[in-house]
């Protein structure tokens, strides 16, 4: 059998994908149930226990399939990256997403109804997918109207099908948002949650952790070649180039999405981690 990254696939001991049949072993191959998220922001961890670690994160309206649900947990996989864990099942829909819209401003707020003098139900990344069905204009203000009837503020939306030219502008609206072990969202991110955001909100589906990117994003480049888009890598950490001097990562120096001069970040972080393990040009 091929070893397989059991984040990106699932199968465990007593359980498996229906597709994996013939790859791995397993008393019970299952097909995947289409669901979608409903919560704000879903963490996802390896194990399904409350005490165990975020892995990473799923926005509202994300797809996944749902391999089995037992004591409150769901164990699924991911649709648009693959990750494979456990979270909250009540955090779950059924069904695939009808999403029209997905949310362009850094966070915004879900309103009761077109009127943002009203107090909000609920606040949503950047990132997150919504099904707007209509339109409404209350004192020179548009709102999307989503199936439930609540609002979101119609110019923190954009089409599904939309693109960001440049990814890094996009890193850069999420500067001072909080760094989060395992976060995915505008509400706390880590290194390789901001690369995959920033890179998705510009239509480019990219892996979760960092080792990942290093191995599968595009092409690798010598450090004397590096300019705005580029990647530099450490091990367990990643950063995007904004300039040839300067990088925008979430970091556990200060705690934030920020900017950093390059020579600094290789200077600091190679006393507990060492150099730059690669440069790489998406």
């Amino acid at each position: 059998m091929t070893l397989l990254d059991r984040r990106l696939n699932a199968f465990r001991e007593d359980l498996a994908d229906k597709r994996l049949e013939g790859r791995v072993e397993a008393p019970s191959f299952v097909a995947g149930s289409p669901a979608h998220v409903r919560v704000p922001v879903l963490d996802m961890r390896r194990t399904p226990s409350l005490e165990a670690g975020i892995d990473t994160q799923l926005l509202s309206g994300q797809d996944v399939l749902v391999f089995d649900e037992n004591e409150g947990f769901a164990w699924i996989q991911s649709v648009s990256d693959g990750y494979v864990g456990y979270v909250g099942s009540n955090g779950l829909a059924k069904g695939a997403s009808k999403a029209t819209h997905l949310v362009s401003a850094a966070r915004t707020f879900v309103y009761p109804a077109p009127d943002l003098k009203s107090a909000p139900t609920s606040a949503l990344s950047m990132g997150s997918l919504l099904q707007v069905v209509g339109f409404d204009e209350r004192r020179g203000t548009n709102y999307a109207v989503l199936p439930s009837g609540e609002a979101v503020i119609a110019g923190h939306l954009r089409d599904v099908a939309q693109r960001d030219p440049d990814y890094v502008a996009v890193a850069e609206r999420l500067i001072h948002t909080p760094y989060l072990w395992g976060g995915a969202s505008a509400f706390g991110i880590d290194c390789s949650g901001l690369v995959q955001l920033s890179m998705r909100m510009s239509g480019k589906t990219v892996l979760r952790d960092s080792d990942m990117q290093a191995a599968t994003i595009g092409d690798p480049i010598g450090p004397d070649q590096l300019k705005r888009g580029d990647l530099a890598f450490w091990k367990g950490h990643v950063a995007i180039v904004t300039d040839p001097e300067t990088i925008i990562h979430a970091n556990g120096h200060t705690m934030t999405v920020a900017l950093e001069p390059l020579a600094n970040a290789v200077s600091r972080i190679s006393y507990l981690y060492g150099q730059p393990t690669g440069y790489r040009r998406p």
